[in-house]
């Protein structure tokens, strides 16, 4: 347990950031405002009603919220804190008198309270800001401080306004010219549009999408790094986020890194360097916590993200300011944990949650936000695919969550998506009649949709009615592979099971299966590729049942690496299982609705290790190698032409293997867990390799129990890059 003189000098580091320098541009965008009204008050400092900036209503507000959020790093009055500087006085009112109030608002709502940046909404920041500049002598009036960016850039905060002191560093020197600063070349003023065509074969030094290009491969041509040199590799630079669970992959493209950050934030770095070079940071409305993000995306001159609040928000590419911003729905109970793809001038987002009845793959207008088709991913009664959910009505139906982006065929002009399970497993456990059909479309499928119109084209259904949360929504890779003797374009995926559906990317039409050997779940036709279920790993009966893998799964979310040389996929795995133990009164939430809880345990014939990556040849269906270790893997793989394949695990070791044996090359310890996919990409021909970091993921946490003596911090995240001397 962290001590309070740990938590408290963990809190005066960052609030003595406050009074410091905002360097970076942050663009905001808040849906969130007051509406009362108050008469206006003459302040102390003789400011006319008529120019104030906020009411008496917010500043009486702001007085708790302060007290409740602030007063422990600034003190009770302001101006008394032990560990912040004043925000009262000449220190104060030397950063923010004469300039515009979002730079205020912008500092604040994204900064602060250090322990949870961004997270109190932007009405409370308001009205926080409003008794802070009412202490400072600003009188009230009738008009509210805004907690809108937009709105707030045209008011400006009035020069000295004679409060009542105040010391402390801070601030510039009055009358003081600074020497000028060194000039540096700004990537963001040569960086050029995104087209479909880069997306589709990106040059060999960017990593245009959450896997490099429109088909996932997720392979690096890059060669700079070789098996020869990799144990040569030292740190170029790292960038602290927002503190947070971290899943999300950066961009790289004309030497610009963007990168999402805990806490609904998006920024531009310079990939040489890590300089910030903008910031975006979404306020959230009241009672909306933030969510775990994986993926952006960029696209002409925008880059897009989905947001914890349901909108999907397109961003200037230059200069963060928002372009666009389009609420995807008004319910509550939706989720954008995944991000869009974008191809054809749509940009295509699925949502998760329990909502009854709903989840949608949504396409949105690249310009305009303007809304363009929606497709629903639970088959509706009337609708084909709509009598697969054992008689139940449309509200009834739930899941069919679209959590991961999806992948584009150009020459096919057809997007592949995968869907998640059922949230409610015993709607479809028991058929209420022996006709009734229980698959529960459009649940575990691929989906091949029409860009233009939103149009199923066809679908695969890989676990019919899945009461193990198996979850068959991870990548779609699009690889050219032999099919009876024709090289065709097929897609590759697997759900938690760690089995390989390999597909007919035009048709649907099932082609093989690789299992890996992690699961007892099904066994599967060689000829058909149609899936048997073991009875013995029904959870519902009030027995315990030992199901591999486990819930948490042998694959999961964290994508492979797929060489279109040598046609291996490289895959990161976890070797566990679990027992699915009956839930007893008053124990807590279950599985889905099964009535069981999952208890994490090693394989029978387990040795300690769990992390594993494989290496399998996608063509002959053999494993080439398979490299095994103690700590559970938490990132995906990056196989590079250089012959190097790099992956991350729980231990917070990055590694670094030979692409042809797995032997170790390189191994590199870093501040917290590996937890999303590496990438490589150049910068003045230079290679870079980059990882994320950031412990609370379900790779990250699901496996803990099995290795109790690795201990990682709670929150914290960054990005790590690499280079050669």
């Amino acid at each position: 347990m962290t001590s309070t003189n740990t938590q408290n000098r963990r809190r005066a580091a960052l609030c003595t950031a406050l009074c410091g320098t905002v360097a970076a541009l942050v663009a905001i965008q808040s849906p969130a405002k007051l509406h009362a009204q108050a008469p206006a008050v003459q302040g102390r400092g003789g400011v006319p009603p008529a120019d104030a900036l906020f009411t008496s209503a917010q500043a009486i507000a702001g007085k708790a919220a302060y007290q409740r959020n602030c007063a422990s790093c600034h003190g009770a009055s302001v101006d008394d804190g032990n560990s912040a500087p004043p925000l009262r006085g000449a220190a104060f009112l030397g950063k923010y008198a004469g300039k515009p109030a979002a730079d205020l608002f912008s500092y604040v709502s994204t900064k602060m309270p250090p322990s949870s940046p961004g997270s109190l909404g932007g009405a409370e920041y308001a009205q926080i800001i409003a008794y802070v500049l009412q202490q400072n002598g600003f009188a009230t009036g009738r008009k509210e401080f805004a907690s809108d960016a937009a709105e707030l850039a045209s008011v400006t905060i009035p020069g000295s306004q004679g409060g009542r002191g105040g010391s402390g560093a801070g601030g510039l020197s009055p009358n003081i010219k600074l020497p000028p600063a060194p000039k540096k070349a700004n990537p963001l003023d040569k960086i050029s549009p995104v087209t479909d065509a880069l997306l589709q074969n990106p040059p060999a030094g960017e990593w245009l999408t959450w896997r490099r290009g429109f088909d996932y491969q997720g392979f690096s041509p890059l060669k700079q790094i070789t098996k020869s040199n990799v144990n040569n590799l030292r740190v170029a630079w790292t960038w602290t986020l927002s503190a947070g669970a971290n899943e999300a992959t950066p961009l790289v493209h004309d030497g610009v890194m963007f990168l999402h950050s805990p806490g609904d934030k998006l920024e531009a770095l310079d990939a040489a360097t890590g300089d910030l070079l903008w910031q975006y940071a979404r306020i959230l409305p009241q009672g909306v916590n933030a969510s775990n993000k994986r993926m952006i995306s960029i696209y002409g001159n925008k880059v897009y993200m989905g947001t914890s609040d349901i909108h999907v928000v397109a961003l200037d590419v230059k200069t963060g300011r928002v372009a666009w911003d389009e609420p995807l729905t008004e319910e509550r109970g939706f989720t954008l944990t995944g991000g869009p793809l974008v191809a054809k001038g749509k940009v295509m987002i699925g949502t998760g949650g329990r909502v009854g009845g709903k989840n949608y793959i949504v396409a949105l207008d690249s310009e305009t936000g303007k809304l363009a088709w929606r497709f629903n991913t639970i088959a509706q009664p009337g609708e084909p695919g709509g009598d697969t959910w054992n008689d139940h009505t449309a509200d009834e139906r739930n899941g069919g969550s679209v959590w991961i982006a999806g992948s584009y065929d150009s020459a096919l002009n057809l997007a592949f998506f995968g869907v998640a399970q059922t949230y409610d497993t015993a709607l479809l456990a028991k058929p209420v009649r022996p006709e009734v059909k229980t698959d529960g479309l459009y649940t575990d499928c691929t989906l091949a949709i029409n860009p233009d119109n939103g149009k199923l084209v066809w679908y695969y259904q890989h676990l019919p009615n899945d009461q193990w949360d198996l979850d068959w929504v991870f990548e779609r890779q699009i690889v050219q592979l032999p099919v009876n003797g024709v090289v065709r374009p097929v897609i590759m995926t697997s759900g938690k099971q760690a089995t390989y559906d390999v597909l007919d990317a035009e048709t649907g039409k099932w082609i093989y299966s690789k299992d890996l050997g992690l699961q007892n779940i099904v066994t599967i036709d060689s000829a058909t590729g149609k899936k048997t279920v073991n009875p013995q790993t029904l959870p519902g009966d009030g027995q315990t049942h030992f199901v591999c893998p486990h819930v948490d799964g042998a694959k999961s979310w964290l994508p492979g690496s797929y060489n279109p040389d040598t046609k291996i996929l490289y895959i990161p795995l976890v070797e566990a299982c679990n027992d699915l133990m009956p839930l007893t009164e008053g124990g807590g939430r279950g599985l889905l609705s099964t009535g069981v809880r999952p208890a994490v345990r090693p394989r029978p014939d387990s040795d300690g290790k769990y992390g594993r990556v494989e290496a399998v040849n996608m063509v002959t269906r053999e494993v080439v190698w398979t490299e095994r270790h103690r700590a559970p893997v938490s990132s995906g793989a990056l196989d590079t032409a250089g012959g190097v394949i790099f992956n991350g695990s729980i231990d917070r070791f990055f590694r670094a293997y030979d692409d042809q044996t797995g032997k170790l090359l390189w191994e590199t310890r870093l501040t917290d867990v590996p937890s999303d996919a590496p990438i490589s990409y150049t910068v003045n021909g230079k290679q870079y390799i980059a990882i994320g970091v950031g412990n609370g993921g379900a790779q990250a946490t699901g496996f803990a129990a099995l290795v109790p003596e690795i201990q990682n911090l709670d929150r914290s995240a960054a990005v790590w890059v690499f280079q050669l001397p």
